[in-house]
């Protein structure tokens, strides 16, 4: 049996509505014997949720097992815990020593949003000390050597230089259209625009990634030397270039275009990253629609 949970102050301190989620997403973590330490930051931690809030999870794992966790990870997630779509490995979240991903999950008919930060369990009290937040889940683990911690150091790195692939891609547009939608509705203003920003750049590696892998230019530059040589990096340049000349602050209908943009040139560049995705984008389409 796994360790008792420690919700009691969580519920007593505030009662959101996504606290059976949040209860739901730390059992199954906390069933794993390689979770030895559940932390819960962010709004719900401090007693400030509302409807929107995400559900925020630092997740220490034995260093001895971080790189099969990592892979197990999705899996765990979509068949115990309900995602739709496979995490996004959050490229927004600070670097504390660990991986972000970012899980889109059913609850109470709505998409609701599930951060897991997982760390070494090496590192846990350093990060304890600089995210705050309360602790669901503290036991303490085995021995942890220093061959184990420089293994998960190395995995963590290997992980963060990987390029992405364009179904990883694909999803990262997806998570992007939740987070802006609540930022519209919050009116939060300068994060819309960074975000929005986000997306565009998105689109644009999922296009280099599908037409242009062996591109020698970084980031923005010579596009239209990559792309404009064949039929369908045109059409692709042109869905780009009405992205970016969408206005810098979107409303509702400006992301909803996007996705739809998205996914129509994904269709067309790179139809390999909609494999087996195709009923999870269906069901996640009629649920934004909730949000």
């Amino acid at each position: 049996m796994p360790t008792a949970l420690r919700l009691t102050e969580l519920a007593e301190a505030n009662r959101p509505s996504q606290l059976p989620l949040l209860t739901r997403i730390a059992e199954v973590l906390s069933a794993s014997p390689s979770v030895t330490h559940l932390l819960v930051r962010g709004s719900l931690a401090s007693g400030t949720a509302d409807r929107l809030s995400d559900v925020d999870f630092v997740v220490g794992v034995h260093d001895r097992d971080l790189p099969v966790f990592i892979s197990a990870l999705d899996d765990l997630m979509t068949v115990a815990g309900g995602a739709l779509l496979p995490g996004w490995r959050d490229t927004i979240v600070a670097d504390l020593g660990g991986a972000g991903f970012v899980y889109l999950v059913q609850h109470e008919g709505k998409l609701q949003q599930v951060d897991l930060y997982l760390v070494p369990a090496s590192r846990i009290a350093v990060l304890g000390r600089t995210v705050g937040g309360k602790s669901l889940l503290d036991r303490s683990p085995v021995e942890i050597t220093p061959a184990q911690v420089q293994r998960a150091r190395a995995h963590l790195a290997e992980l963060a230089a990987r390029p992405r692939s364009c179904a990883e891609l694909l999803i990262e547009h997806l998570v992007l259209a939740v987070l802006l939608h609540k930022r519209i509705r919050r009116g939060q203003r300068f994060i819309a625009y960074a975000e929005w920003h986000l997306l565009h750049t998105a689109t644009k590696d999922l296009i280099k990634t599908a037409l242009a892998p062996a591109s020698a230019f970084w980031g923005w530059y010579r596009l239209r030397e990559d792309l404009t040589r064949t039929p369908i990096g045109r059409s692709c340049l042109a869905d780009l270039d009405a992205a970016i000349t969408s206005p810098a602050v979107p409303d509702a209908a400006d992301v909803d275009e996007a996705l739809d943009r998205v996914i129509t040139l994904t269709a067309r560049a790179c139809p390999h990253a909609l494999d087996g995705l195709a009923d999870a984008i269906t069901a996640y389409r009629t649920y934004l629609e909730l949000v």
